[in-house]
């Protein structure tokens, strides 16, 4: 073993299951108002963000997930140019988000202040200076009630990349039917909106279709797709909604002409027209899982992730 190395860093995904990594003992850890922060140098995975006790982000695989939660939605507008992104603390999803030249401005709003200024002095990996772009507006506040407070402000797109629903976490208002009803309000007429929606593999499901069900009660076009990250070791979910467009159905020929069009072909390191059309190509279990009728989220209600149920 490489003598740096001398330590594992335990993550309890659940009852069933734990994950362990082997650490240096280059790790910080320190309390925000909101949530518990460590970063671990893993030996397999780089620099790695834990928020709560779970692998949030990787050094070494994170363009993975912002590539798969940013380029799908933008690519599925014509022309994006008021995008607003709710959480995202690292800067990653930003940094992915100005790579599209029609971008005018960008509103990040995080509610975690000493979170993001962590993520600006240290995490200069994942944002490469976006935070600083003349088109960022950065507002440190609670996503939903800026969302409510300013009606006027209307996007193209919205990206939703916050934490994954906790009971007593401060991210299960933005997982809601009257929180998905105004972001349709804010959204313009060909507007897209992209969720990171938790792990979605034929084993694992249940949570996934929950936010799906709840998203569809103000979306005409509600799409899951899926790609798997290595340092969560699991198959992540995401979602993308519209009233204006299907975003499964564009074809890869499509996609590769926006990419040119955009030049974006030398700034993407796995997501091309290929990998967008893989990437909603469930496996037949799987969608049909995700089919089923069942509860939704909604608020001042229990959480009911249902059916839990597997065919």
């Amino acid at each position: 073993m490489d003598t740096k190395f001398s330590s594992w860093f335990t993550e309890q995904v659940d009852e069933r299951e734990m994950h362990l990594f082997l650490k240096s003992d280059k790790s910080v850890s320190f309390n925000t108002d909101f949530q518990h922060i460590e970063t671990h140098e893993l030996a397999a995975h780089g620099k790695t963000i834990v928020i709560d006790g779970a692998v949030q982000s990787a050094e070494r695989d994170e363009y993975l997930f912002h590539e798969a939660l940013v380029h799908p939605a933008m690519l599925s507008h014509p022309e994006p140019k008021k995008v607003l992104i709710l959480g995202g603390g690292e800067g990653a999803t930003l940094r992915e988000v100005l790579k599209h030249p029609s971008v005018e401005s960008v509103t990040m709003v995080d509610i975690d202040e000493k979170f993001v200024d962590y993520c600006k002095l240290n995490l200069i990996q994942w944002h490469r200076g976006s935070f600083f772009d003349k088109k960022v507006t950065l507002l440190c506040q609670d996503g939903r009630a800026f969302l409510k407070n300013n009606p006027s402000n209307i996007y193209d797109v919205i990206i939703i990349d916050i934490t994954d629903i906790l009971e007593d976490g401060p991210a299960i208002a933005l997982y809601t039917k009257e929180f998905y009803k105004l972001c349709k309000e804010r959204m313009s007429d060909n507007g897209m909106l992209a969720i990171q929606s938790l792990v979605l593999s034929p084993s694992e499901w249940a949570h996934h279709a929950t936010v799906a069900r709840t998203v569809r009660t103000s979306f005409k076009y509600v799409n899951s797709y899926n790609l798997f990250v290595p340092s969560f070791i699991s198959t992540w979910g995401f979602l993308i909604a519209s009233n204006f467009t299907d975003a499964s159905k564009i074809s890869n020929l499509e996609i590769h002409h926006k990419i040119l069009e955009r030049d974006l072909a030398n700034k993407l390191k796995a997501y091309d027209e290929y990998t967008h059309v893989g990437m909603f190509q469930l496996t037949k279990d799987l969608r049909m899982n995700l089919a089923k009728s069942g509860s939704i989220l909604e608020d001042g209600k229990p959480l009911i992730f249902e059916p839990s149920d597997r065919i």
